[in-house]
């Protein structure tokens, strides 16, 4: 049951709506990535967690400036599907006792969290193309790209570290 409508009512709005959802989405994975960089005993992916934890941190402000600019305040919406994203990863964390099948579980588990990012990203993108705002476009484009970099690199790390677990 929803207790707060989130009132869409055009395109703008929607937008507003899934940039907060989108902040709200960043700030999760920033309080859960420590949880991996903790968990992971591969010093490739402990430092891919590490740099992605501070780009994460960037999407945050930009995400935030987007939305002071599109609102006036930078308030959140709660993205539900990171939050199952989340709670995946850490119950992975709790229910995979062997050191390397962990390391590949926390990789599958970030890798679906990317993907999700890059959907958000591009589809923000899309319709910040078809609302006129050329920077926002841009901004979210930057974003986008650093998604799709952290999970190219998260699929070279799981090409090494699969088919040592798998060996």
């Amino acid at each position: 049951m929803k207790l707060i409508s989130a009132n869409i009512e055009d395109l703008r709005s929607l937008y507003i709506s899934n940039l907060k959802k989108a902040l709200d989405m960043e700030q999760k994975i920033t309080k859960a990535l420590p949880d991996l960089i903790e968990n992971s005993t591969d010093s490739e992916l402990s430092t891919a967690f590490r740099t992605h934890l501070e780009e994460t941190k960037g999407h945050v402000a930009k995400v935030q400036q987007l939305l002071q600019k599109n609102d006036g305040k930078a308030n959140t919406e709660t993205c539900k599907v990171i939050d199952g994203l989340t709670t995946e990863a850490s119950d992975t964390i709790k229910d995979v006792t062997d050191p390397s099948i962990r390391n590949v579980a926390l990789i599958g588990a970030a890798q679906q969290v990317e993907h999700h990012e890059i959907a958000v990203y591009g589809t923000l993108r899309r319709w910040a193309d078809l609302l006129g705002l050329t920077e926002d476009a841009r901004v979210l484009l930057s974003i986008e790209k650093e998604e799709a970099n952290a999970d190219k690199l998260l699929t070279q790390i799981s090409e090494r570290v699969n088919v040592q677990v798998a060996a």
